[in-house]
């Protein structure tokens, strides 16, 4: 497969991610009580850091929440929202980052998923201090743990059981995957 052929499939694969991004807080929603905590914007900006390369990741990421604003009124632009844009941008980059360098083996795909998750939340944090800061408020250590781990400890769990198994999956249905750099 050529590159421009590549290029192509990558346009379409985060063009997807973006999408989803879109639908799946709809789809989780319907979930009482735990819908939110399950982080569905999360899943496409990480699958297509994996996919489709950081440079991709990183505009899906910081693009997601912004459109999903426009479009849909949520999440709130100020804080929430633009500290999601650095938050999955973080996902996409390290994810992206370290998938393309370390081997392709499966226990790696574990290793890039988890360093991002954990990536993408203390920039998101340290982005809530600097925001509320801007407000006059405080962001404590005690928030933080709340929101960024206590809280999303389903989203957590489906994305460690999930996203895996899709990368998997696809390796073997896009072999340029399992071989890019």
């Amino acid at each position: 497969m050529n590159h421009q052929s590549i290029r192509i499939q990558k346009l379409a694969i985060a063009a997807l991610c973006l999408a989803l991004c879109m639908v799946l807080p709809f789809l989780t929603g319907q979930i009482p009580e735990i819908g939110s905590m399950l982080c569905p914007m999360h899943i496409p900006v990480l699958l297509c850091g994996f996919l489709c390369g950081p440079a991709w990741a990183v505009v899906v990421g910081a693009t997601a929440p912004l459109l999903r604003f426009v479009l849909f009124g949520m999440p709130p632009l100020f804080p929430t929202g633009v500290a999601m844009c650095v938050e999955l941008a973080t996902y996409g980059a390290v994810s992206g980052i370290l998938y393309q360098r370390l081997p392709k083996k499966p226990v790696n795909i574990y290793i890039s998923l988890i360093v991002a998750m954990l990536a993408g939340r203390i920039v998101w944090g340290i982005v809530q201090v600097v925001l509320m800061g801007l407000q006059g408020s405080s962001f404590t250590w005690t928030a933080f743990i709340a929101s960024a781990f206590t809280q999303a400890i389903p989203g957590i769990i489906l994305h460690i059981v999930l996203i895996p198994l899709i990368v998997l999956a696809l390796q073997k249905a896009l072999p340029w995957l399992k071989t890019r750099k």
